[in-house]
């Protein structure tokens, strides 16, 4: 088209836009009548179902509206948040830094020697030659997977990856494979069709995984992934949140518990769940964490993590490292709770970490009665998972144990369940809608 053409079509449009006004709609107007699948239910459960408000310290009982509940729904599974050791810690920081200092980015006037020592700390925890600190792990990993992957490369990851990746993915401007969840013969299916469009081309394969599955509490497959290294040219990425100080002998997370950490090419953490703070870390080949460090648009220009999160994320990886005691009261946590469960004949799924999803098979209407049942009566409160999370006609009521819970609220909380079990049974929650005697 030359320029001539360009100033015809210009007029062209700008003649019908006087003759057809309303061809255009107001994206107010979009948004106000499409909620979403979640946001239709807002005027409903707005501050009970969603954006509930628990008071108190963070401990296995906290108040909500009012009322004591034993509380599953905090990933803080080692109970730093409120360990003596952290707090205090916090505290000092808080005190001789303030929350400002460093200001700026790392690269520009943000980095400290604190920073550099949490990097190198970390780097020697997980096994790998270095690490980049980021400042929140959804941001980081969608960042990290941006900056690594051309137009020319092919991402094949699996079906269930957090909403994180499934974001960094739709980044990416490149091919990519989706391959059924820890279904390592579609895995290897989807790297031959990437291996198909990477031929002839200056591009590479990602695949990218996850350590625990943060729904379903399922590990990935990493064993048998990084196996296919064998048969297939690719890089591994895992995001291992839920691993992380919860998983493998030292706490190293789930490729040291699979005994496969090495083939993990990129191992990416969080600082939210096992540690109970803020931000989060990359580790790898040092000239790949370099090339990141200096290619990382999210870190490049967003501030650094302000002083006080990094000496205290530096007081929670010593914890980790120098009480296993408190993952060992964690995991006898678990296996206390999920054994409860399954000898009651419990659905959990094929969870194999502290996540501890409850699969019952209830409408949203049961769903909405059945929870203000549980928190209002039993006391019991723990995050409901429905459609479009897990298909149709399914809850999932997710618990995540800790170590600071304890037999009394296990026992408490398996008998509500329990009891609520009976009432499904018996279909109590199809009648009144509960939502309307809490307001």
């Amino acid at each position: 088209m030359n320029r001539f053409d360009n100033i015809s079509l210009r007029c062209l449009l700008q003649a019908d836009s006087k003759t057809n006004t309303a061809t255009a709609m107001d994206i107010f107007e979009k948004v106000r009548n499409n909620p979403g699948p979640l946001g239709k239910w807002s005027d409903v459960g707005h501050g009970y179902m969603m954006f509930p408000k628990l008071e108190g310290e963070i401990q296995p009982r906290m108040k909500f509206r009012g009322k004591e509940h034993i509380t599953w729904s905090l990933n803080n599974y080692l109970g730093l948040a409120n360990h003596p050791e952290v707090r205090k810690i916090d505290a000092e920081a808080a005190a001789q830094f303030g929350l400002a200092y460093p200001m700026g980015s790392r690269m520009m006037s943000g980095n400290s020697d604190y920073h550099e020592q949490l990097e190198n700390e970390l780097s020697e925890f997980v096994m790998k030659e270095d690490t980049f600190l980021l400042n929140y792990g959804y941001q980081g990993i969608m960042s990290a997977i941006d900056s690594l992957c051309s137009r020319h490369d092919v991402i094949v990851y699996d079906a269930e990856s957090h909403a994180c990746i499934i974001d960094g993915v739709r980044l990416h401007q490149g091919k990519r494979f989706v391959f059924r969840h820890n279904d390592i013969e579609n895995c290897e299916l989807q790297l031959q069709r990437a291996g198909e469009i990477i031929k002839d081309t200056p591009g590479g394969i990602l695949l990218i995984t996850e350590g625990v599955f943060g729904m379903g509490g399922d590990q990935g497959k990493l064993k048998e992934i990084v196996d296919l290294k064998k048969k297939y040219e690719f890089r591994l990425l895992v995001d291992d949140a839920h691993g992380f100080g919860t998983m493998g002998e030292t706490g190293a997370g789930c490729g040291e518990h699979q005994g496969c950490q090495n083939g993990i090419d990129l191992y990416f953490s969080t600082f939210a769940k096992s540690m109970a703070s803020i931000g989060a870390f990359i580790s790898g080949e040092k000239k790949v964490i370099k090339f990141l460090r200096y290619n990382m648009r999210s870190q490049i220009f967003a501030k650094s993590l302000p002083m006080p999160i990094v000496i205290g994320n530096l007081k929670r990886l010593e914890l980790l490292r120098t009480k296993p005691e408190l993952k060992k009261q964690l995991w006898d946590n678990v296996n206390k709770l999920q054994s409860g469960f399954r000898k009651r004949g419990f659905d959990l799924g094929s969870t194999n970490s502290p996540v501890t999803p409850v699969f019952l098979k209830v409408s949203i209407p049961e769903t909405i009665n059945l929870v203000v049942d549980l928190r209002e009566n039993y006391g019991i409160f723990c995050s409901a998972v429905t459609y479009p999370v897990i298909p149709k006609g399914m809850l999932m009521l997710r618990i995540i144990p800790t170590a600071s819970h304890t037999d009394a609220d296990i026992l408490a909380t398996l008998e509500a369940f329990s009891a609520i079990r009976e009432k499904i049974e018996n279909g109590a929650y199809q009648h009144e809608f509960a939502m309307e005697s809490i307001k």
